[in-house]
């Protein structure tokens, strides 16, 4: 019987301590009390392409027959104008001397034509001619200088085919394919309705572009001027530098991916890029030094913000005039924003700003506020960045520089880049507003944050955070609901009491 009692006492034991246990476990806050600090904010998108010439030439004859000469190879680099190709000129040749004799024969006709009509001007003059006779000497003469003209033509023509024999180089670049040899026997580009025979191709490979396809995520990060490093197999050590040149506007679906055509445009130098060569790019869309950034876990939106209270214990309503007083408060301290929208500088005074995307993007000191608007009118017009002229890219040099654009400057007390830390408009252009909860004085509040550039894991704080603030991270709504489940698996096995406490409340 003792048996007995023992071995049930230890069967009642062991759920007890499992669900002690468990509570242990749950017991632990709900959120995470991460400190704010100051990062490197890096934000870059990576996409895979080919190498590739930014213009290919097909090397033709307007000459037809056999190839005689070939006087280059691939690789060979060639200037504008120099031989590479004779093809056989007998033909051309015989022609240009046909041509040659026969206006020998105009210049003589027109000649003898010409005397002819002297001849009967004189004798008209004096009745020794009828009318007729004269109009008939008018009439040669106009006909042997139709002739002469003829000639000239004819052997013009010729000698034009006979120097198209040797075919010549329609530009510097470098031979990339050769497709005839000696002995070949070619059609004239020009007399053939198929468009004749490619002898060369040729490229200029001083500059070469990679096309790579960017997927439609990350495409609306990426703006033609920006700087890109490409990396290829053959130099995994070398990086090569270089601009996004345009971004085709027609999609390519591939294996039920959006993607875009994306040209980069690369020096060359020493020609180690090669046509063909696969590429990694990566376009470097921003870049922030020393910001204050906080977890993009701790970003809550206003769809999840009443909920996110509710977890933490607080009222909603309670939280939602919190925020709409921390809306209200003007902010002191360097480049402070007002109600307005507008931008105040750093002594105080209002700055003009341009709106763009919904964004009020100050106006760097030097330009205008239509300036800026006419370069933004152009990219937006369907030309892009290739539309710019240089004055016009210069003016967008000067925004995205240091003191110009993406709300720069703005702090105020928590500014997420006080000490005149600069914004780039790209860093404005990608930034949103959020929720915060701050662990203040022991007291849970809410606060509206202005978020800017971020790498999927932090985000940079433009306005409403300093970096001796705390901000809680709550777990994920997949997290919440298994909590939640488990609670009420702990209820029904404990007859409806929750052993592990209220959960929810404030920790």
């Amino acid at each position: 019987m003792k048996k007995i009692s023992r071995s049930l006492a230890t069967a009642l034991a062991i759920p007890l301590l499992a669900v002690a246990c468990q509570q242990e476990e749950t017991e632990a806050p709900i959120y995470q009390q991460v400190p704010v600090t100051r990062r490197d904010i890096i934000v870059s998108a990576s996409a895979a392409g080919t190498v590739e010439p930014i213009l290919t030439v097909e090397v033709k004859s307007k000459a037809s027959g056999e190839i005689l000469e070939v006087r280059v190879e691939t690789g060979d680099k060639v200037r504008a104008g120099q031989l590479l190709v004779k093809v056989d000129p007998r033909v051309p040749a015989n022609a240009l001397r046909q041509a040659e004799a026969d206006l020998t024969v105009a210049h003589a006709q027109l000649t003898n034509a010409e005397s002819q009509y002297r001849r009967s001007e004189q004798l008209f003059e004096t009745q020794s001619i009828t009318e007729t006779e004269w109009e008939s000497a008018v009439l040669a003469k106009a006909n042997a200088e139709a002739q002469l003209v003829r000639a000239e033509r004819s052997a013009e023509d010729a000698k034009i085919s006979f120097e198209d024999t040797d075919v010549r180089a329609p530009m510097t670049g470098t031979l990339i394919e050769k497709a005839v040899e000696v002995g070949t026997v070619i059609t004239s580009a020009t007399s053939n309705v198929s468009g004749g025979a490619v002898l060369l191709r040729m490229a200029n490979l001083d500059t070469v572009q990679v096309r790579s396809l960017v997927d439609e995520t990350d495409i609306g990060k990426i703006q033609p001027g920006m700087s890109v490093t490409i990396t290829v197999d053959a130099y995994p050590n070398r990086p090569f530098r270089g601009q996004v040149l345009k971004i085709e506007p027609q999609a390519t679906v591939t294996q039920n991916v959006t993607m875009f055509p994306v040209l980069m445009r690369i020096a060359n130098d020493n020609d180690l890029l090669k046509p063909g060569m696969n590429a990694e790019v990566e376009v470097s869309i921003g870049r922030q030094r020393d910001v204050v950034a906080v977890p993009n876990a701790a970003l809550r939106t206003a769809n999840d913000m009443s909920s996110a209270a509710i977890v933490l214990g607080l009222d909603p309503v309670v939280v939602q005039e919190q925020l709409a007083a921390a809306r209200q408060r003007p902010q002191d301290g360097e480049g402070g924003t007002t109600m307005a929208g507008s931008v105040r500088d750093s002594e105080g005074d209002a700055q003009e700003t341009v709106s763009f995307n919904g964004r009020e993007i100050p106006v760097p000191e030097g330009l205008t506020k239509a300036q800026i608007e006419g370069v933004m009118a152009k990219m937006q017009g369907g030309g892009g960045f290739q539309s710019l002229t240089a004055a016009d890219r210069q003016i967008l040099g000067q925004l995205r520089g240091p003191g110009g654009g993406g709300q720069g400057g703005r702090g105020g007390p928590g500014g997420g880049n006080r000490g005149g830390q600069q914004q780039s408009s790209t860093a404005g252009l990608f930034g949103g507003n959020y929720v915060v909860f701050l662990m203040r004085a022991g007291e849970i509040t809410a606060v509206p944050v202005e978020t800017g550039l971020t790498d999927l894991d932090y985000s940079e704080v433009i306005s409403g955070l300093s970096d001796a603030d705390t901000v809680l991270v709550l777990p994920s709504a997949s997290l919440l609901r298994s909590q939640a489940e488990f609670s009420e698996r702990i209820q029904r096995m404990t007859g409806g009491s929750n052993p592990l406490g209220g959960g929810g409340g404030r920790r």
